[in-house]
């Protein structure tokens, strides 16, 4: 499955997820202009390394990724989910919202494999947060999504509660099978950042104070 968009409208525009975006963006092709040398003396800087902690790293991490793939995909999840959040939570909220999210994603695979010396990089943990949000804010909410069938493709509405926990439970049952790997220290997809971070946001949004109620319009229609 393959979201292309949420049938959610937001009423203000998602002015901190654009530059969430466009930042990654920018740190991205940074990392793409450099040499291999420099990029991975550039990853290893920046990027949060389990065995090396230095709190700086927990926020510069989230910016930084390991190929085109990776940061498509992230940004294209943010893009679809982050607008809602924002709406609710407010342009500062939202952003210390995120970061938070992104840090305590990082805390919870950090606490699986805490002598790894693999920078962990992506926004992925922070991102995971965002959906664990709107999952609570906006559990009617549908998602098109992009449906392969052998060699077509067609689309449906699914509903945004039902994409965003089979995608959490992907990543917990994948993380508890990587779990005792020998190579789960030696880098890899952070399940457990994933795990982390959308625990985190479903958490942390009951917490935060939002702007207006949790039922929208959109929201309604199953």
């Amino acid at each position: 499955m393959i979201p292309l968009y949420d049938l959610n409208r937001s009423d203000t525009r998602p002015i901190v997820t654009a530059f969430i975006i466009t930042v990654n963006i920018l740190a991205f092709l940074y990392e793409v202009s450099l040499d291999p040398y420099s990029r991975h003396h550039f990853i290893s800087e920046f990027g949060l390394i389990p065995a090396r902690l230095q709190l700086f790293d927990f926020v510069t991490s989230m910016f930084l990724h390991g190929g085109w793939m990776h940061i498509i995909g992230n940004m294209w999840f943010l893009w679809i989910f982050g607008d809602n959040v924002e709406d609710v939570l407010g342009r500062g909220r939202f952003l210390i919202f995120y970061l938070a999210c992104g840090l305590f994603a990082a805390l919870a695979q950090i606490l699986v494999s805490p002598d790894s010396r693999v920078p962990m990089i992506g926004a992925s943990g922070a991102i995971a947060g965002v959906m664990g949000a709107y999952v609570v804010k906006f559990p009617r909410a549908r998602v098109v999504t992009l449906i392969p069938i052998i060699i077509f493709f067609t689309t449906i509405e699914v509903p945004a509660v039902l994409m965003l926990v089979y995608w959490f439970l992907l990543q917990l049952f994948s993380g508890l099978g990587s779990v005792g790997d020998m190579h789960l220290s030696q880098g890899g997809v952070a399940f457990f950042a994933h795990v982390g971070g959308f625990v985190a946001g479903m958490v942390l949004i009951k917490i935060f104070p939002t702007k207006r109620p949790q039922w929208r319009r959109e929201d309604l229609n199953w």
